[in-house]
């Protein structure tokens, strides 16, 4: 039995070693990779700091509410409501923020994971070793080690509830955090394993990054959201609902105590140790179904009369590049989910609106600055594709022209039924004021959507990132940490920057009350996306010219990232 034991052990630690190996090996690669995990390790001890200052000070309980002299009645009342309080934000809070880290896991991690467990295929290690391996080698890491220190760290939060609610938090901590990573770890298995089509793949990839908005956005849209009120009934029975859940349920341990409750507790440990064995179990199947299945073709033939939508190009070298990027884009899900912003964006103000119109109308805004968005990366997402156009020796000009025809016919197509809808929607067709305003939103939408084409067509010339593999859109390429966060930030402020002109002339209209400011502002605003459309394509022609060579250099070196 011992030897079993440590037959089984010795690989686990050595693919924990591993981890930490390769921690420090991509630490030495480069001072960036450097000061990259430096900054990790700051925010990390940041977050465990912070949550032991946290604990300390709601550690005083219901006595941080005290003011004066109260009675026991109105004393015991107090410590009731702050205890029912504290329970829900607690089990909710704890639950949402572990679905929260499980999307965060498979959009970032995924399939791009350095202890991705296709690369220990050769290996000959066992399914359920390697499993085991590799969630202990997640629980060892940087965020796994950090949440775990701030989990304890914040166990003095329960200080006012007694030793054994202290206690209990304390062990919760680590419980929590091997139920996520289990998780974690078996999503992104399942995932990986059963969406194997290339368009269930992408289905999955939108669902996914739609769900993760959505979450992030929640918390907004409940707080502004029309007639929000929270009910502590309703607040509690979902804390107890969550609480015999995987999520929540060690969230709820240090409650148990508190109210004697041990059958509960028992039943809760029992959960949780159930979804470990269930998630390590799934994990196994998942590699012994990958390994038996390898090879196997899921893809099937499509069908296209003719030459497809090239058939619908101008009979140019522009038309030509159109037509191709038409094609890239029907099957790339990591550009399709940026298409999906200007009605995720309508949806949220959709909630905030409290009868003001024009808080719905400027979701167009939005959407416009964001539709362009992986377009100021067009080249990177283009990827190897781009070569065959400089070996044909086409012009920086026709490459340009040709991406502002497909992504600017498609927004301005889409923004006006957009428009439209919101218009019938809203019933702001009925007032020439509303009507008018209406107009000034849809056309500063669209000159949005412009200049920010513009832009992009000059930022993706000169600013390129590495982006995932368009046939695992949730692989994370490996180098380049920077420039993924800095670039796209680019792109966000020089948008803006380039409508600054319209923003002005939209002030001063409406401080000297001009009866005609929204016909006038749409004007404005549409010269003024042309505007930078025009000069966008220009410049990011000749730009493109003089670097044709160096960027597919760039590509190919972005293209070894995505192995």
């Amino acid at each position: 039995m011992t030897g079993n034991i440590q037959k089984t052990m010795q690989p686990v630690l050595t693919l924990v070693r591993l981890r930490w190996a390769l921690t420090f090996a991509a630490m030495r690669k480069s001072v960036w990779q450097t000061v990259g995990y430096a900054i990790c390790w700051v925010l990390a001890a940041g977050l465990v700091i912070g949550a032991g200052i946290a604990g300390i000070v709601l550690g005083e309980g219901p006595a941080l509410l005290s003011r004066g002299t109260l009675s026991v009645p109105e004393m015991q009342m107090r410590m009731l409501m702050f205890l029912l309080v504290f329970r829900c934000v607690m089990v909710i809070g704890g639950a949402c923020a572990a679905l929260f880290v499980i999307l965060v896991q498979v959009m970032y991690i995924g399939e791009g994971s350095t202890m991705n467990p296709g690369k220990f295929a050769l290996y000959g290690i066992a399914d359920r070793t390697l499993s085991l391996g590799l969630l202990a080698s997640g629980l060892a890491g940087i965020p796994a080690i950090a949440a775990t220190l701030a989990l304890i760290a914040f166990a003095p939060a329960y200080r006012w509830l007694g030793a054994g609610a202290v206690v209990t938090a304390v062990i919760a901590a680590p419980l929590a955090i091997i139920t996520l990573m289990s998780l974690s770890k078996l999503v992104i298995a399942l995932s990986t394993t059963l969406v194997t089509s290339q368009r269930g793949k992408n289905a999955f990839y939108i669902i996914v990054i739609i769900l993760f908005i959505v979450i992030c956005q929640m918390p907004n849209v409940m707080v502004n959201g029309t007639g929000f009120a929270v009910d502590p009934a309703a607040a509690d029975a979902l804390a107890g609902a969550l609480a015999f859940t995987p999520l929540g349920a060690a969230f709820q341990l240090p409650f148990d105590v508190l109210y004697g409750n041990w059958s509960g507790l028992i039943i809760r440990l029992a959960i949780l140790a159930l979804t470990w064995w269930l998630c390590l179990l799934g994990s196994t199947w998942c590699l012994k179904h990958e390994r038996l299945t390898i090879g196997a073709t899921h893809a099937s033939a499509g069908k296209t009369r003719g030459i497809g939508v090239f058939a619908h190009m101008p009979d140019s070298v522009s038309g030509a590049i159109s037509g191709r990027i038409i094609a890239y884009l029907r099957h790339d899900p990591r550009q399709s989910v940026i298409m999906l912003m200007p009605l995720l964006f309508v949806f949220v103000f959709a909630l905030q609106q409290h009868g003001i119109t024009a808080i719905l109308w400027q979701s167009l805004l939005w959407g416009g600055v964001f539709m362009m968005f992986c377009e100021s990366n067009g080249l990177a997402y283009d990827g190897r594709g781009f070569a065959m156009e400089v070996l044909a020796g086409v012009r920086g000009k026709d490459d340009r022209l040709a991406r502002v025809r497909v992504q600017g016919v498609f927004a301005t197509v889409y923004l006006l039924v957009l428009a439209l809808a919101l218009l019938v929607f809203t019933g702001d067709w009925r007032s020439p004021d509303t009507l008018s305003m209406a107009v000034a939103f849809t056309a500063a939408g669209l000159g949005c959507a412009y200049a920010g084409l513009g832009l992009a067509e000059v930022i993706s010339v000169v600013l390129m990132y590495p982006v995932p593999a368009i046939d695992r859109p949730f692989s994370n390429p490996q180098g380049g940490a920077v420039a993924q966060g800095f670039f796209p930030l680019v792109y966000m402020l020089g948008s803006i920057l380039l409508m600054l002109p319209t923003g002005i002339v939209a002030i001063v209209l409406a401080v000297t009350g001009v009866a005609a400011m929204g016909w006038i502002v749409a004007v404005v605003a549409l010269a003024n996306g042309i505007g930078g459309l025009v000069l966008g394509i220009w410049l990011g022609g000749k730009l493109l010219d003089e670097r044709m060579v160096a960027i597919v250099a760039t590509l190919e070196s972005f293209a070894s990232l995505q192995k």
